[in-house]
């Protein structure tokens, strides 16, 4: 029961992502191809509101909903990042799809998602078996 208001805030965000179409293959193709703006706003909307947010947190020295005070760590730039970026971007292009809606592209009917979770489960676990090899 403790869990059940993510169970209910995942669903309407499920919703959200379904309804505002940024889970759709053919949006995420047009964004690829430069074709629409739709994409490129939901995005940069959600880094301005995540910006936002971050700077309240910090400023405000805001507590988790256990009344613990929320730490945002400084993050160190490695070599890593641009080449994960690479591959996410890459995979992102040919399936129209990032892991965030992947379960909100099952939902909606769509049954090629779950072959998709596939392949990120699969690539996860190569990541964690490659880790102490690769750049960080």
């Amino acid at each position: 029961m403790k869990y059940l208001k993510y169970l209910v805030l995942g669903t309407l965000f499920g919703i959200i992502l379904t309804k505002s179409e940024v889970v759709s293959w053919f949006r995420i193709q047009e964004m690829f191809r430069f074709q629409s703006f739709h994409m490129y706003g939901v995005i940069g909307s959600a880094i301005l509101v995540g910006m936002v947010s971050i700077q309240l947190i910090k400023r405000n020295r805001l507590q988790s909903t256990d009344g613990e005070e929320i730490k945002i760590a400084d993050k160190q730039y490695n070599h890593g990042v641009w080449i994960g970026g690479f591959l996410f971007g890459l995979g992102w292009a040919i399936t129209g799809a990032c892991p965030g809606p992947l379960f909100a592209q099952l939902g909606s009917g769509s049954g090629s998602a779950a072959m998709m979770i596939l392949a990120a489960l699969a690539g996860t676990w190569t990541y964690s078996a490659l880790r102490e090899k690769l750049p960080h």
